[in-house]
């Protein structure tokens, strides 16, 4: 991995979690996925948790259309783009079920659940890196 060095330790990845970024909001939602895959870009691990109502961005045709009056691209175009970089996209089994979801009727790219232990287990970790959006 060339990503990133600190304190003479490499960097194993990022975890980024998305709690108040989510379609009732759309000026907050491009910044979390242009982050994740400017560091996927640089071939450092990035795992992003759909938490809250941000879980609803899985589902096919909630996040296209969706933007923040700067912004040209949809939010679906850069959730897309961070896919292509290899970010990996994990919903919260608590958050699906109070939204009433199921991993099933996600978007493909959603790799499967992802909640608060997962989480917590790479925040504690020195290696990770944690963002919350």
């Amino acid at each position: 991995m060339t990503g990133f060095v600190d304190e003479g330790q490499a960097v194993e990845g990022v975890a980024i979690l998305l709690w108040a970024a989510d379609a009732s909001r759309p000026e907050l939602l491009h910044t979390p996925f242009f982050f994740a895959a400017a560091a996927a870009a640089m071939e450092v691990p990035v795992e992003m948790y759909f938490t809250a109502a941000s879980v609803r961005l899985l589902v096919p045709g909630v996040a296209e259309g969706l933007r923040a009056a700067y912004h040209a691209k949809d939010v679906a175009t850069a959730m897309h783009e961070a896919v292509e970089q290899g970010v990996r996209f994990m919903a919260c089994s608590d958050a699906l079920r109070a939204q009433g979801l199921t991993l099933e009727a996600l978007i493909p790219e959603c790799r499967g659940h992802g909640g608060a232990v997962q989480y917590m287990v790479r925040a504690a970790d020195r290696r990770w890196r944690t963002l919350v959006f």
